[in-house]
């Protein structure tokens, strides 16, 4: 009973051990690919690309800003810091220095969206974004606003935000049921709510079989040859049959609108 009592206690403590040192194995094994990130700030992007790659990791360059303090095409900031832990092939993210700004904001209010690019991006600058909005009585595709302003200093992008008119939607209406009334009322009715009467056209009668007309006769009697009727002409007393658009479409405000009259 003892030596079993003692066989076991040895098989837990070698369990425990073998455990212990699985777990330091496994934090050696992590903590082993772990590099503090290097320091890039004021490096030439070759020198700092070649810094990371010999710890084993990446660099990008994501943005461009000017800088009185950091001379032209030196990295101004990076992401993460220097002195942070990161695991090998991690991607560092810098900034890149443009220099003190050497270049004037032009201004390009009340020029058309393509002429103010042309305007911005011959002076070495570029669009950062453009935003659209309606403005009553100013022709759209026009710039409104811009930031930075004219002349703007103490740049810190060499990009500029527009803000141009855009074309007044059209306001829309939904098409009421002109069927069966007066077409008179209903072209005053129109015009006094800036609508236009399109094309007007008169149904055709139903026609009568001539083999109806002979039989009704009789036997003996020859039908007399059918005379061509004048087209009818419609007039404010015809009554409407059919309309285009029809009842419940939308329709844009001074469009116009068609109807089939008796």
């Amino acid at each position: 009973m003892k030596s079993f009592f003692r066989f076991a206690v040895l098989a837990l403590i070698l369990v425990v051990v073998a455990m212990v040192s699985a777990l330091m194995a496994m934090r050696l094994a992590i903590h082993g690919q772990e590099v503090a990130v290097p320091a890039l700030v004021g490096l030439a992007p070759a020198e700092a690309e070649k810094t990371v790659a010999n710890l084993g990791l990446q660099m990008s360059i994501e943005r461009q800003y000017y800088s009185p303090q950091i001379p032209e095409g030196r990295i101004m900031s990076q992401l993460p810091l220097p002195g942070t832990k990161v695991r090998r092939g991690w991607q560092v993210r810098v900034a890149q220095s443009l220099g003190p700004t050497r270049v004037a904001i032009p201004d390009v209010t009340g020029e058309s969206e393509h002429a103010a690019e042309l305007n911005i991006r011959r002076r070495g600058l570029d669009l950062s974004s453009m935003a659209a909005v309606e403005s009553a009585g100013i022709p759209a595709d026009q710039v409104l606003a811009q930031n930075p302003t004219a002349n703007a200093t103490q740049l810190v992008a060499p990009k500029i935000s527009l803000l141009v008119t855009a074309a007044a939607t059209p306001e829309t209406y939904v098409m009421p049921n002109f069927v069966g009334q007066p077409l008179g009322s209903v072209n005053r009715t129109l015009q006094d709510e800036g609508f236009r009467l399109g094309n007007v056209s008169v149904a055709a009668p139903a026609p009568v079989e001539a083999a109806d007309e002979a039989s009704a006769a009789g036997p003996a009697t020859v039908a007399a040859p059918a005379q061509t009727a004048p087209p009818a002409q419609a007039t404010p007393a015809s009554v409407i049959v059919s309309q285009w658009p029809a009842a419940g479409q939308k329709i844009a405000a001074g469009a116009a609108v068609s109807f089939e009259v008796k």
